[in-house]
């Protein structure tokens, strides 16, 4: 990675205006942008939100080239960076649930849960792509454990690898915001 390359992970609560600060950022790169969706269609209500946001990007930015990848993330990065590109991922929290729950399976109200047999190796695939990104990348996660400690076991088996997923991302990234009421503050490093 170059001196030019910045990776930023921009994060906050639902609604906090975390994907329009991402965008915004991606926009004033002044770079082209492939913005990789993790979203999958699982119901009507995400169906309709999927085709809410596609129909934002095409109206703001039909510019950019959008790729829709839920479970290959690294590999999807690895395709996608480019020195003098920027590639926009919407969000980390989203392609965490679709793989975490990507095997269908019972799961217990109480006691310790088994992830995936591929979770581990697309989490270190991901990570390992983020690191070696050769143009920039801008990172869109929730931050889901500011509230109570959940009740399940698979609601706390979420946090906490949430938790744990933006930790490793921030470490890696040069800066980091935190979104509150659409206002991003600045946790680490500066603008790109």
């Amino acid at each position: 990675m170059n001196q030019e390359t910045t990776r930023t992970l921009v994060f906050g609560g639902a609604r906090s205006g975390k994907s329009a600060q991402a965008e915004r950022l991606a926009a004033a790169a002044g770079k082209p942008v492939i913005y990789i969706a993790t979203a999958a269609v699982g119901d009507d209500e995400m169906a309709a939100r999927i085709a809410l946001h596609r129909q934002q990007r095409s109206a703001q930015y039909a510019h950019w080239e959008t790729v829709e990848e839920q479970l290959a993330l690294g590999d999807a990065i690895a395709r996608a960076s480019r020195p003098g590109n920027v590639v926009l991922v919407d969000c980390l929290t989203v392609w965490l649930s679709n793989l975490l729950f990507s095997e269908p399976k019972e799961y217990p109200e109480i006691g310790r849960i088994e992830a995936p047999a591929r979770f581990a190796a697309e989490r270190e695939r991901f990570l390992q792509a983020l690191s070696q990104a050769p143009g920039d990348v801008v990172l869109v996660s929730n931050e889901v454990g500011m509230g109570i400690v959940p009740q399940g076991a698979i609601s706390r088996w979420f946090v906490d690898e949430a938790g744990r997923l933006n930790q490793a991302v921030a470490a890696i990234c040069e800066r980091v915001q935190f979104v509150a009421a659409g206002l991003p503050l600045e946790l680490k490093g500066r603008a790109c």
